[in-house]
């Protein structure tokens, strides 16, 4: 395994490190919650608009596009760094670069697996950053880490598909420029667990279609890339043409979106905890309290050498992942896949929340951008699977490992 970074992304780092410090820092202030915004408070500043422009005019834009031409068609393992540096500005960067979720997930699912007209009609358009998507999966009033528990359904009604149901956690869908749900339900209840569930792409405006309200994250909405909506179906029909993929194939199309878009998480998060060292260590060097620095506390110092072994830690597992899902794809690399999305929020929340008390008082408001991070890596405690499911698929393979070798020494 070489994790040597090579001349192509080198330069793109470089390039996004420039762009990072002269477009999307100074942008910071501007996304801050709005009391008095009301339904414009899921909009994204028009500054949005405009770093968008300047990087996609930069060439820094579908940078996550792993082995496509349609992107920088850079592996995993080249991504990764780039990624980190969006984690930065973790509510900015991505978006800014046309690499923020839900969309990166969608695309993928649309260039893996739609039709000629589906990518003209939905993946052209997210390609060039002309529209927005949401992904809805996650339902209220069940757990949703297990896709049996999905109550959502897609039935087949004549020369169309009828979708009932609730959503939530639909990320993007309170935005205006959003235009299309990809929305996954169960369309054979009466087939084996993996081969329940479809995926149809129903246009925002469909009829049916109810946005019953955006959600909050710890309070926050203003990080929420278009908000979190919670969505009604209530009869929405699309054509029959609006499948994705197979029928009966949802949940291994889920599965393809995922894989990619949790080490992405995992990429930024790093990136996200980097900054809540440097700005520790800045706020540790500028403060006193009983007669010396912070930075002299030896508790304080403790903290930023822990920060730097975990960090540290951190990137070279997703590294080692980014490359097995460029060398044996990421259906092999499951495991390593769900042991950095355990690993990621764990430690850099806890590299985060240092920061946040080096900082005092100050830390908790919208003064720094520390809250901000934390309540990004607290969450993804959930995203992509609730830490307790990836856990549960670490714990049944090292168990079968171990009775597989057990097995062969009797």
């Amino acid at each position: 395994m070489d994790f040597e970074i090579d001349s192509t992304t080198r330069t793109y780092c470089d390039r996004v490190s420039e762009f990072l410090g002269e477009h999307v820092f100074p942008a910071e202030k501007y996304f801050h919650d709005d009391p008095t915004a009301g339904a414009t408070q899921w909009e994204r500043p028009a500054i949005m608009a405009e770093l968008r422009r300047e990087a996609k005019a930069r060439g820094l834009w579908n940078l996550f596009l792993a082995h496509d031409p349609r992107g920088a068609a850079l592996t995993n393992l080249q991504y990764a760094p780039i990624a980190e540096l969006t984690g930065w500005s973790p509510e900015i960067a991505p978006e800014a670069f046309n690499c923020n979720p839900p969309d990166t997930g969608n695309m993928e699912l649309l260039g893996l697996f739609g039709t000629e007209e589906q990518q003209r009609q939905w993946l052209e358009p997210l390609l060039e950053g002309d529209i927005r998507s949401a992904y809805c999966m996650t339902e209220p009033g069940t757990s949703s880490s297990d896709p049996a528990n999905l109550t959502t359904t897609i039935t087949d009604d004549g020369d169309s598909w009828r979708i009932d149901g609730r959503k939530w956690w639909s990320t993007g869908a309170l935005s205006s420029a959003c235009e299309l749900l990809v929305v996954l339900g169960v369309s054979d209840p009466d087939q084996p667990a993996r081969s329940r569930h479809s995926i149809v792409l129903v246009p925002r405006e469909t009829p049916g279609v109810h946005i019953e309200r955006g959600l909050s994250i710890f309070g926050f909405t203003h990080g929420s890339h278009g908000g979190h909506a919670e969505i009604r179906f209530d009869g929405v029909r699309v054509p029959k043409a609006n499948l994705l993929g197979e029928r009966g194939r949802g949940q291994a199309l889920a599965q393809a979106r995922l894989g990619p878009g949790r080490i992405h998480h995992c990429m930024r998060m790093i990136g996200m905890a980097e900054r809540a060292v440097e700005l520790m260590c800045r706020r540790a060097a500028e403060r006193t309290a009983f007669g010396k620095s912070l930075a002299e506390q030896g508790i304080i110092q403790h903290w930023i050498a822990e920060s730097r072994v975990k960090i540290d830690q951190l990137r070279l597992f997703v590294l080692r992942t980014a490359w097995l899902i460029d060398t044996v794809g990421a259906r092999a690399a499951r495991t390593e896949i769900s042991a950095i999305k355990v690993a990621a929020p764990d430690a850099v929340s806890w590299v985060i929340d240092k920061a946040i008390q080096v900082h005092g008082a100050g830390g908790m408001t919208q003064d720094h951008p520390l809250a901000m991070l934390w309540t990004q890596a607290r969450t993804m405690r959930f995203i992509d699977g609730a830490d307790e499911v990836h856990r549960m698929v670490l714990a049944t393979h090292e168990l079968r490992r171990h009775a597989e070798v057990l097995g062969a020494g009797q």
